[in-house]
């Protein structure tokens, strides 16, 4: 049983695992959300898709926060049957705020637990969770010394179709000539509105020096906007290998997630991170942890506007080599083995 939703970010990892799994010989089962991404994103995979009633996670005042842990327990109650019918090996949570009733309800049937935590610091879902785990993977080491004993450094799963994008096919996707360097931006599965307003005032400007690959989530397309070299869609799924492919360069979110990613395939990188109120500090963390290695430029989204932007994109252009040099330099671990050995391990394999 897999489970995690909420953000691309925490289904990722279980997609990078699943066709392993399969070949394996795992039947796959996951839990979700009824209405989140998660549902979308594996709509084409082999496995069996469980909506369970869920409730988010949150750090601020909000009418919802009184209709929510009905729903969680609810979504509880229904893990709880779930896991019971289908008894489950095991069960591996990426985290997100729908895995805290599944997590819990695996630990009440007795069924083993493998957490994912890709951030430096660890999120509510999987801090809630922890005491039910066996093992807490983690992505950076600072994690794995707050985490305790369950932690084990393993690294992110990484979806092997990550690497087999094709850049004439990108360019492509967008009607891109590839006489010019492209920008991909991406502001995570959910969009990004400062990004796309900063973006879009300084998009004639932008457009002299980039063709833009522009992902800007669900419901922010701008119709009105008709510039050559611009192109917009709210998400690419299949075809994001391609805009990878495709991109000489990144300005995103910094999910850690995301940020593996682009750091496998040695991508330069603008970083704008979530900043504080809406969320919980995580992606600023990241992001300088980054910058510091000097394998990313940051730019904190209090700073952004259209002018510090252009600022900030002639930059990523003067260091372009560094920043791959970088990059390169700096071991990253695929962690998708690692985090397979402890799937079997607790599997009895």
């Amino acid at each position: 049983m897999l489970t995690g939703g909420g953000t691309a970010g925490h289904v990722s990892p279980n997609i990078a695992l699943i066709p392993h799994l399969i070949e394996k010989g795992y039947n796959i089962h996951y839990i979700g959300s009824k209405q989140g991404i998660e549902r979308d994103m594996l709509k084409n995979m082999p496995l069996k898709y469980h909506a369970v009633s869920t409730g988010k996670l949150r750090r601020y005042l909000d009418i919802k926060n009184f209709s929510d842990p009905f729903r969680v327990i609810s979504g509880a109650i229904e893990s709880l049957f779930l896991l019971w019918k289908i008894k489950p090996d095991v069960l591996f949570s990426k985290g997100g705020y729908v895995s805290v009733p599944v997590v819990w309800a695996a630990d009440k049937l007795k069924i083993p637990t493998i957490l994912h935590e890709s951030d430096i610091s660890p999120g509510l879902a999987n801090r809630l969770c922890m005491r039910y785990a066996k093992y807490v993977c983690t992505n950076f080491p600072e994690c794995k010394e707050c985490m305790g004993k369950k932690a084990v450094l393993t690294g992110t799963p990484l979806r092997e179709e990550l690497f087999n994008g094709n850049r004439e096919k990108g360019l492509n996707i967008a009607g891109f000539k590839g006489d010019k360097p492209v920008l991909l931006i991406m502001g995570g599965s959910q969009g990004a509105r400062a990004i796309n307003e900063a973006l879009r005032e300084a998009i004639d400007e932008i457009t002299q020096k980039f063709d833009v690959f522009h992902l800007c989530g669900k419901g922010n397309i701008d119709e009105s906007i008709n510039v050559e070299g611009y192109y917009q869609t709210e998400f690419l799924s299949d075809d994001l290998p391609h805009a990878l492919a495709c991109a000489d360069f990144v300005l995103s979110r910094a999910g850690a997630n995301a940020l593996v990613e682009f750091h496998a395939l040695n991508k330069p990188m603008l970083l704008i991170p979530l900043p504080l109120g809406a969320s919980r500090g995580d992606q600023i963390q990241n992001a300088k942890s980054y910058e510091e290695r000097g394998m990313a430029l940051l730019l904190e989204q209090e700073n952004l506007n259209r002018d510090s932007l252009i600022q900030k994109l002639d930059e990523l252009i003067e260091k372009k080599d560094s920043l791959i040099e970088a990059l390169k330099n700096s071991p990253l671990s695929n962690g998708t083995e690692k985090v397979l050995k402890l799937i079997y391990e607790l599997a009895g394999e």
